[in-house]
């Protein structure tokens, strides 16, 4: 969520990111309509209580009158002297008690014109908060702008020469059920389209991936490792800035307030939601691995063929919580963070700069690692890094308090995928693949897959 002060201060430059990304600016003016009716309600709410207590006032002192005079007319009524007379003193009794009673209907007015506005302005809140909710992230001024992926900032393949057969490579789709470790027809006679069963080395392999990027990243990167529910609240989601706007992709709970999570990423942004952290402690940076579970209309195709996409995937997911000063460093080093998995696995890969377009609603700036799968003929997203400022920390409300004792501030926040399965797995099938249909391991693997070098047919 963006910073109301600045969507107030600066609503231009809003707007102009929102048409960066290809969205409607208008929604700007609506916000910044309905910020200036709170403060409005705001401000007439606090005249009101002002002439609400003065008016308590007069009426007390009033009251204290009335009473002295009331006292005053007992005793003249009673014969005794007083000082005025009887006519006198019952005409300004009844002058008093009218001005207390008049004053009186004036305080239950302006009651019921502050109760009207309260409940105006817990309606503008509630829609001031809706609207706030759907305005992306701003888009960082080195972003390429473009309105959709073909504009991407595509560099040149790096790490290991992308590989040369001397026969035809085959994709996983094939090689898979040839080599007896992927079923797509016990995937769907379980759950449907779109779902497959990993089976002996093939289970294995996965296994030995996400246990491999896990190690490799405690190890060599200092990360600390996390094991997070799978279902976590709807304000988790919110918290993370998939909801509301993700609603539709979600897997959900028809009773109860559960989600399931789309990345780990959820529940890491939320893991010190609502906490003060000390800025010598940033930056924390945190390693999950999750099964991932996302709702998403699959087109018939090349595109969907094999394991590539799916509704359940897994994933090791990198989170940085980084001092305001330092989240930009903290992108580049997530980056080559997904590079050494590259590396390790000796996959070919290019790192790929989103543009305006495509950098997702919660971030400012992104890149994408795409590896090379030489069986299907194409190269496969295996991690998005992606910087948010401090857009999920406000959300969450995760603060720290600074050093030098100042204003608590937001702490930013970064993530990475570390890599993203089962496209790790399709690129080492496709890549390693044999004249004879075997498969060789990556070395790293082979420790994590029992010594086990090659699966063969």
């Amino acid at each position: 969520m963006l910073d109301i002060n600045l969507i107030r201060e600066k609503p231009d430059l809003i707007k102009a990111s929102m048409e960066k990304r290809g969205d409607n600016p208008g929604l700007i003016d609506e916000i910044v309509a309905l910020d200036a009716r709170r403060r409005q309600i705001l401000q007439e709410v606090e005249d009101l209580r002002r002439q609400r207590n003065e008016s308590s006032k007069q009426i007390g002192r009033w009251m204290g009158s009335l009473k002295k005079m009331e006292a005053d007319l007992k005793r003249a009524e009673a014969g005794q002297e007083v000082g005025q007379p009887l006519d006198a003193l019952r005409t300004q009794v009844n002058a008093l008690q009218a001005n207390a009673d008049d004053a009186k209907e004036e305080t239950r007015q302006i009651g019921e014109q502050i109760s009207g506005l309260d409940e105006e302005l817990r309606q503008v809140e509630r829609d001031l908060n809706d609207k706030m909710l759907w305005v992306p992230n701003i888009i960082d001024e080195s972003v390429p702008l473009g309105p959709d992926e073909s504009h991407n900032l595509f560099h040149e393949p790096q790490g290991v020469p992308i590989p040369s057969f001397d026969f035809e490579p085959i994709p996983h789709w094939d090689l898979g059920p040839a080599l007896d470790i992927i079923d797509f027809e016990q995937g769907v006679k379980l759950s449907g389209s779109r779902f497959y069963v990993l089976k002996g080395q093939g289970a294995r392999l996965q296994r030995a991936l996400i246990q491999f990027m896990l190690d490799y990243h405690l190890d060599h990167h200092g990360y600390t490792e996390i094991y997070p529910p799978f279902m976590v609240r709807s304000a988790v989601f919110e918290g993370a800035g998939q909801l509301p706007k993700f609603y539709d992709n979600i897997y959900r709970d028809a009773e109860e307030d559960f989600m399931w999570l789309g990345t780990a990423e959820i529940a890491l942004t939320n893991i010190h939601r609502d906490d003060v952290l000390d800025e010598a402690d940033l930056p924390l940076k945190y390693v999950a691995y999750t099964p991932c579970f996302r709702r998403e209309k699959m087109s018939a195709g090349r595109d969907v063929r094999g394991i590539k996409r799916g509704h359940q995937f897994d994933k090791v997911e990198m989170y940085h919580f980084t001092h305001p000063d330092h989240s930009f460093a903290a992108l580049e080093e997530l980056r080559q963070h997904a590079i050494d998995i590259c590396d390790a696995l000796q996959l070919p890969y290019r790192l790929v700069e989103l543009c305006s377009g495509d950098v997702g609603f919660v971030m400012t700036k992104t890149y994408d690692i795409e590896v090379w799968a030489a069986g299907c003929q194409e190269w496969l997203e295996v991690s998005s890094i992606s910087n948010a400022l401090d857009f999920q920390a406000r959300r969450a409300n995760v603060k720290f308090r600074p050093a030098d004792g100042g204003k608590l501030q937001l702490t930013h926040t970064l993530n990475a995928s570390g890599l993203a399965l089962p496209r790790v797995m399709i690129a080492i099938l496709e890549n390693n693949q044999q004249a004879d249909g075997s498969v060789v391991m990556p070395e790293v693997l082979r420790p994590y897959m029992g010594g086990t070098a090659v699966i063969g047919p």
